[in-house]
Parts: C-alpha cells; sequence; structure tokens
C-alpha cells in the first residue's frame, strides 16, 4: 500500500496580515480599542464616548473583538446588572502601533482634510 505525504502550505506573510487586518477592521473596532487602551468602560459609557455608534453596531463590535480575544467581558451580579470592557494584554501587545499611530497623526493630522461630520457621513440641512 502506497502512503501519501501532506504538504503543509505555509500561509505568506500577506495572507497572516489579511487574518491581522480582518481582526481590527470595522467602523469603529480601533476607536473602541483605543478608548479601552485608556481605561475600563461600561456599555453606556463607550456608547457616549462613540459619537454617532447605535446600540447594535456598538454590540456587534463588543462580540467580534471579545471572540477574537482582543478585550474581555466582565459581568457583576447585581441589580441591574453591570458590565465591564477592557483591553486584553493580546491587545496591548499593540500598544507600539497605536503609539507609531499618535506619533504618525501629530505629524500629518494637521494636513488631514477636516469632514464636514463624523465618518464621512454629510450632515443633512434642516
Amino acid at each position: 500500500m502506497e502512503t501519501q505525504t501532506m504538504t503543509e502550505v505555509v500561509p505568506s506573510m500577506q495572507d497572516e496580515m489579511r487574518r491581522a487586518f480582518a481582526m481590527l477592521s470595522g467602523k469603529w473596532k480601533l476607536e473602541i480599542m483605543w478608548l479601552l487602551n485608556q481605561r475600563v468602560y461600561r456599555f453606556g459609557e463607550l456608547r457616549k464616548a462613540i459619537p454617532g455608534i447605535t446600540q447594535h453596531m456598538l454590540t456587534a463590535q463588543l462580540r467580534e473583538l471579545e471572540a477574537d480575544g482582543l478585550i474581555s467581558r466582565t459581568i457583576f451580579a447585581e441589580v441591574p446588572p453591570r458590565v465591564e470592557y477592557e483591553i486584553t494584554d493580546k491587545a496591548r501587545g499593540l500598544g507600539p502601533t497605536m503609539e507609531a499611530l499618535t506619533a504618525w497623526w501629530v505629524e500629518f493630522g494637521p494636513t488631514a482634510p477636516r469632514k464636514l461630520s463624523g465618518r464621512g457621513r454629510r450632515k443633512t440641512a434642516p
């Protein structure tokens, strides 16, 4: 009987970066992580801190970040229940990236065009 050897396919760095980008992509994920890098937040505090985000979208983004191990959620047995979100050690590993982004923005941010309103949406006339 003939034996077959399976060759392991090693993903390219581009494939690996695509996976990393997918974990961080999303309209609000980086902003959520930026805030959680500063301190622990409750759901309502996050919602107030991010103008324009809906409750549904914040919930979805938090669930994805938690599933990817980038944030943790702690539920306290209180009435009403208190839920807190914080960044994980895994996400803290992105610290140098966040610092580099901050340095880049300090240098080049003033040259970026200002949007009329948040997230690229135009305000409608009253």
